[in-house]
């Protein structure tokens, strides 16, 4: 039995977790003042169901990055045009991405793991895709750290394979201190988009 899997990397997630919300709640404190008066009435969380553990419906938390205008017609505009300015910088930075640690206190994600997707997509998996679903979904995962949001969902697929079956302490802390590293530099990040939500399923299988 893999403890670290089964036990240690709960208890992790958890520790590590109330950790960093307590450190970062000045900073968030800072960003969410300013969020409301960029966004006015349009709040500052953006709340989204996305596909957990085994398949479980859960809704992600995260800071709301752009605005809900809409055209003529009453659609909503492209996500170029409707991301902020202040957007912008938290996409960059990942600071958006905060709350998401209250996602982690609560079971419905880790640390480390997959990156959560919508619940549309999962009709769409071949069952070598549909393993992302045998652990927790992650903030940040090794597909992040090895392309994040510039790869291909096919290639993003095979590294989300990968990891589940090669998941140890070892490889979370390689993929924390690659994480650290491209938030300090920005690579790879898609300000523009949420690469979460305009999959294609390319080479499905």
């Amino acid at each position: 039995m893999n403890l670290y899997k089964c036990f240690f990397k709960r208890i992790i997630d958890i520790v590590i977790s109330i950790i960093a919300l307590i450190v970062s709640f000045p900073i968030l404190l800072i960003v969410i003042s300013a969020l409301k008066l960029a966004n006015k009435t349009e709040g500052v969380f953006f709340v989204q169901e996305r596909t957990g553990k085994k398949g479980r419906i859960f809704k992600i938390l995260k800071l709301k990055t752009m605005s809900e205008k809409v055209d003529y017609e009453g659609n909503l505009l492209p996500d170029s045009e409707r991301l902020t300015r202040i957007g912008k910088f938290l996409r960059s930075t990942s600071l958006d991405e905060i709350p998401q640690l209250i996602n982690v206190l609560k079971g419905d994600m880790s640390l480390i793991g997959p990156r959560p997707l919508l619940p549309q997509y999962l009709p769409l998996y071949s069952k070598d895709q549909a393993r992302r679903h045998e652990v927790r979904p992650g903030i940040t995962g090794w597909a992040q750290v090895n392309g994040r949001s510039t790869s291909k969902f096919s290639v993003r697929f095979e590294y989300d394979t990968w990891y589940i079956d090669h998941l140890s302490f070892k490889l979370d802390l390689l993929i924390i201190l690659r994480t650290i590293g491209k938030v300090i530099t920005s690579e790879d990040v898609n300000t523009e988009q949420d690469p979460e939500e305009i999959m294609d399923f390319e080479s499905k299988s």
